[in-house]
């Protein structure tokens, strides 16, 4: 089936989109029901005595109850915020700079997107807490004799990503969160890029933490989740103050509601939520097994054809079972900006740069590259046309190249 259908903007402007890495596109059903909340619910939750008030409060707890099922957790336990960056940073501020000292370590890997390593960076330097890294092997996987070897019995906060947004590697969080939990460590984890591809389920994977961006899974701009379990978020003292976090507020002190509310400051986005609400409907509709059917196809036919082009690299696990939707690569000795502008003249667009994660690149040894990122609504159409447009592009720097 072809989804791209239900996507308007792929139907308005005939483009071969391979940047989902960074946002989907958003169906129909999405923008629907964002459009009929601010048509027909629109006025701020939780504060009001009268019917639009209490709609609009209703859309947005109902939305937690869909996310809270969607990821097997307590409502309780979801925190709505703009983003994964800002839930990342609430974890950091809120647990992190209350909860480790000069004698404590924190464990990253090297893959983290920059929003889950420059907060612990800050919380390492506010701390006192040793700063240590979990690093890849020639395949791209971190494997667990690494994950042995930086976890230690000094270890309280673990930092990992799911699926890393430049390789598209899987990694084995079960398995690092069972051995953190073993060390006594917390682990926070980053399904961004996991979660629009992948069933989470919180119990199963045990982690103390985990953060998602809306807009990565079909959802609008603006909305994101913080899932964290209730014994920790109990504990933790809130990041952001201010209207209808509060419970009391007195001239020298003030006490704070429960949870969630504790940790919601503010006027909330609730066309976001209604929008993210939306999305799962759409996931579910379609099904896990089906996206992952979709974008194996996707990707093995790229890899096949990509392959064939001797003057490319891709930087990318040979395991295909361990590889999500992204495929990373370069024209060799030509800038990627230069690249992915020659591409978007072909109407294919793809995200150039360092993807948020400059110590990673470093790492492998380059300063950026290219990345296409599939989702549902690609076809093998848009594999043929990143292809031809590279190989235009090559075409044009041939000469230059060969001198």
């Amino acid at each position: 089936m072809d989804y791209k259908k239900d996507f308007p903007v792929l139907m308005n402007r005939k483009v071969a989109y391979l940047d989902s890495g960074a946002t989907t596109q958003k169906p129909e059903m999405v923008l629907n029901a964002v459009d009929k909340y601010y048509k027909d619910h629109n006025a701020n939750p939780h504060r009001g005595a009268y019917s639009l008030s209490m709609e609009a409060t209703e859309d947005y707890e109902n939305g937690r109850d869909k996310v809270a099922k969607f990821i097997n957790a307590s409502r309780e336990e979801v925190i709505f915020t703009k983003n994964a960056s800002e839930a990342l940073n609430l974890v950091a501020y809120a647990y992190g700079l209350d909860n480790l000292n000069e004698n404590n370590e924190i464990v990253l890997s090297i893959m983290e997107h920059h929003s889950n390593l420059v907060p612990w960076q800050y919380v390492s330097r506010k701390t006192g807490a040793k700063l240590k890294y979990m690093y890849i092997n020639d395949n791209f996987e971190l494997d667990m004799d690494e994950v042995k070897a930086k976890i230690t019995d000094k270890t309280k906060v673990v930092g990992i990503v799911h699926v890393s947004n430049v390789t598209g590697t899987i990694n084995d969080v079960k398995a690092i969160i069972e051995y953190a939990h073993s060390k006594g460590a917390v682990v926070v984890l980053d399904v961004s890029q996991s979660i629009p591809h992948m069933k989470i389920d919180v119990k199963e994977l045990d982690a103390d933490f985990i953060a998602f961006s809306g807009h990565k899974m079909l959802a609008p701009l603006g909305i994101g989740v913080l899932y964290g379990k209730k014994e920790l978020l109990t504990k933790m003292t809130p990041f952001l103050y201010g209207g209808d976090m509060i419970e009391y507020v007195y001239e020298d002190h003030t006490t704070f509601a429960p949870l969630p509310s504790k940790f919601e400051a503010g006027t909330q986005n609730v066309g976001g939520v209604v929008g993210l609400a939306a999305a799962i409907d759409y996931i579910e509709s379609v099904g896990y097994d089906n996206i992952q059917k979709i974008e194996k196809e996707l990707v093995d036919y790229a890899v096949e054809k990509l392959s064939k082009l001797n003057y490319i690299t891709m930087y990318m696990t040979k395991n295909k079972e361990n590889h999500s939707g992204v495929i990373s690569f370069n024209i060799n000795g030509v800038h990627p900006h230069d690249v992915a502008s020659i591409l978007d003249n072909e109407g294919v667009c793809v995200r150039s740069g360092n993807h948020c994660a400059q110590p990673l690149l470093r790492y492998i040894g380059i300063d950026s590259t290219c990345r296409a990122s599939f989702y549902l609504y690609n076809t093998k159409e848009d594999v043929d046309r990143l292809v031809a447009a590279i190989e235009k592009a090559y075409k044009m720097f041939e000469k230059y190249l060969n001198k």
